[in-house]
């Protein structure tokens, strides 16, 4: 099944380059090309689309303005010359967020990922998360682990082998240390209200991680075991700091004894 698309950019340039590479997924079908983001709206009001590949920083309707007035948006994907965008694109639940110039591997793995949810929300397969103790109550770090029912039968996921959870809407990626990934019908509230937080945090409104596996923290993003960077946004990095490192931190300066 191929999904709809449209590409918006007020960059002649970057439009025709975008849609040169868009045009090499299989599963990705353009239904227009747009300089802004006022021809988006104005399609959209008349056609719906699986998913908008959009610029940032456009003239008289920007891709986030365009994102926030839609009421049922579909699928975005942002891509700019500008990082500092990042934390509030995704705070508004966008797919992926790309730095220009998009390189080709890195706009595959952003229409996968987008691919990877719609065909998730479409079939309804994904698998169910439920207690170490098969119920629905907090668990303790002494459980150390949780199962996911899925169709052969019930996975066990310790907690030690998750890197971080992402939200992906109503479902949720579990990524683990192996480079495996576990899909699940369960929002990160959910996550959040049955895993410890000894362990687990959540430093995004579409992510949480284990913070056992973080090797840096920045004034954006945190940096897990296996390269993997996890925006932070400014509501939940206060709280990681307190959490995960104002008691273990080692300063320049020691107290004389």
């Amino acid at each position: 099944m191929t999904y709809s698309c449209i590409i918006a950019d007020d960059s002649a340039i970057e439009r025709d380059k975008l849609e040169i590479l868009l045009r090499k997924i299989e599963r990705i079908h353009i239904v227009a090309v747009c300089a802004n983001g006022i021809e988006v709206s104005n399609w959209l009001s008349k056609q719906p689309v699986d998913i908008v590949f959009s610029d940032i920083d456009m003239p008289e309707l920007s891709g986030i303005g365009l994102l926030k007035s839609l009421k049922q948006p579909p699928v975005f994907i942002f891509f700019t010359g500008h990082s500092e965008y990042a934390v509030e694109s995704f705070e508004l639940d966008v797919v992926d967020f790309l730095i220009k110039p998009v390189t080709f591997e890195r706009l595959v793995k952003a229409a996968n990922k987008a691919i990877e949810y719609l065909d998730l929300k479409k079939n309804n397969t994904a698998a169910q998360v439920i207690s170490a103790d098969n119920g629905e109550v907090p668990l303790n770090i002494s459980d150390s682990y949780f199962f996911i029912k899925d169709t052969p039968g019930l996975i066990k996921v310790k907690f030690e082998e998750v890197v971080y959870i992402e939200s992906m809407g109503n479902f949720a990626s579990i990524h683990t240390l192996k480079g495996k990934k576990h899909v699940a019908l369960a929002t990160l509230k959910k996550f959040e209200s049955i895993l410890p937080v000894s362990v687990f945090t959540r430093t995004h409104k579409q992510y949480m991680i284990n913070h056992h596996h973080i090797v840096n923290i920045s004034t954006q993003d945190v940096l897990l075991e296996g390269g993997h960077t996890i925006p932070v946004s400014l509501s939940h990095r206060q709280a990681l700091l307190d959490k995960v490192v104002n008691k273990k931190l080692i300063t320049r300066f020691q107290e004389n004894e």
